[in-house]
């Protein structure tokens, strides 16, 4: 077991509606949707047309910028329908599914027997090259570079996270064979950590050819990004590539199978939830296919892709995203309450500051909503981010260089370590209800225009 890494700062939030260890179903699709918007930096190609058919790994997509770079369908079918934004902007494919599944075989081979240049042809062939994501930025990985490192966690804090050990379970061959295959593509190794407080727990930390790390701490200690700051900080000029224990999984069947399989265990969370459970599910998977784990008779539900910090708002009509293996429901918070300010005395409502009473009840978990408790108002210069995030940069500067475009102080603070949700709990506790997510990432479209 490697030396344990202790980070004192950080917030768990205590949201009601935790998945309970067990498979209450196993979706079976009608329609998913490959979404374009998932990916950033993506100049996506359309690579079919309305009623063509597919099989489950035919490219459906690809990236102009990089045309060895192809989105696959997770499932095997018609395309029903490519839909499109302003602009004739690419939104979503839209994918009819078989009742019977076909996939592209695409051959098992043997990793051991491969060079790493074989390794990039088969994950780029397949469509699984978009697991492996680049920092800074968290852009799709250059298949042109050879990173300094690969990093991956092998835990997450975020609130109601899926329990990776328990949704992995069954695919630890797997993720051994991703291992093994990605560690030719960096001479700096696969970096994986773990939460101390469960390492003998897991069967993960038996993963051979890796270089492991635990950690200690509060949300967000299971961030990649957080991890990658205490082991080893990017600095300019840089690159390291990141990939979720989830994205391994589907590497390595991909090798040991010879199929694009992307089937992967949903944790259904949330205050909103009937029965929070997990299910067996496709990234693209539509939301009206867990409809029997809500009630939106009121249309008062948030759904979210994702988690309640880091999550996408893709409605009751949206689709699961490419990386999450988390939907969360929650409710839409509407009410106004008249003079809440002044009411020290809320029982209902969990305080990170000590302003209510929740810091007595540390055990009890709240039916939060979407309520911000309080409008926007002008910046504060303050040390309250500095509490929840464990990492040695500076987050008020860093937001205020982003809000001016000053490239400069945005490299002096930070900008090439953090992506949007590493600062998301500072937006949770911000008095002042900034987007400081949306800030980060306007930050970091404009340094990557600059830097093209």
């Amino acid at each position: 077991m490697s030396n344990n890494i202790t980070l004192k700062r950080g917030l768990d939030i205590p949201i009601s509606g935790e998945a309970a260890q067990k498979i209450k179903k196993a979706v079976v699709p009608d329609v998913v949707a490959v979404k374009p918007t998932d990916f950033r930096g993506l100049l996506p190609k359309l690579l079919v047309k309305e009623g063509d058919s597919v099989l489950a790994g035919t490219p459906v997509l690809a990236d102009k910028l990089s045309p060895g770079i192809v989105f696959s369908s997770p499932v095997s079918g018609t395309v029903q329908a490519v839909v499109r934004g302003e602009k004739r902007k690419l939104l979503e494919i839209r994918i009819k599914a078989d009742e019977t599944q076909k996939y592209v075989d695409f051959g098992i081979q043997k990793v051991k027997d491969l060079t790493a240049d074989q390794i990039k042809e088969a994950l780029m062939k397949s469509g699984l090259w978009p697991a492996l994501v680049q920092r800074p930025y968290g852009v799709l990985a250059n298949p042109d570079i050879r990173p300094k490192a690969i990093f991956v966690s092998a835990f997450s804090t975020a609130p109601l996270a899926a329990d990776i050990d328990y949704a992995l379970r069954d695919e630890f061959d797997n993720i051994q064979t991703a291992v093994n295959a990605l560690a030719k593509l960096t001479d700096g190794g696969i970096h994986v950590s773990f939460n101390s407080v469960n390492y003998n727990g897991t069967p993960f930390h038996k993963l051979e050819n890796v270089i492991q790390h635990t950690f200690t701490g509060k949300h967000p200690a299971g961030n990649v990004g957080i991890q990658i700051h205490h082991i080893s900080p990017i600095r300019k000029g840089e690159t390291v590539w990141t990939v979720s224990p989830l994205m391994l999984a589907a590497i390595g069947k991909l090798f040991n199978t010879g199929k694009y399989d992307m089937t992967r265990r949903i944790a259904v969370t949330g205050p909103k939830a009937v029965d929070p459970c997990y299910v067996t599910a496709l990234p693209g998977m539509a939301m009206a296919d867990i409809k029997e784990f809500y009630d939106n008779s009121a249309r008062d539900i948030r759904f979210i892709s994702g988690d309640v910090l880091t999550g996408t708002n893709v409605g009751e009509d949206g689709f699961l995203g490419f990386y999450d293996s988390q939907v969360t429901l929650i409710k839409e918070g509407r009410e106004h309450e008249m003079l809440g300010w002044a009411k020290p005395f809320r029982s209902n409502l969990f305080s990170a500051s000590r302003t209510y009473f929740s810091w007595l009840t540390p055990n009890r978990r709240y039916d939060m909503d979407t309520n911000l408790h309080g409008g926007v108002r002008a910046f504060l210069m303050n040390d309250v981010y500095g509490k929840v995030l464990p990492m040695d940069i500076f987050p008020v500067y860093l937001t205020k260089a982003c809000i001016a475009g000053d490239i400069d102080k945005m490299e002096k603070y930070g900008i090439y370590e953090v992506l949007e949700e590493d600062l998301a709990l500072c937006e949770y506790v911000c008095p002042s209800k900034i987007d400081i997510q949306a800030i980060i990432s306007d930050g970091i479209s404009l340094m990557m225009k600059e830097m093209e």
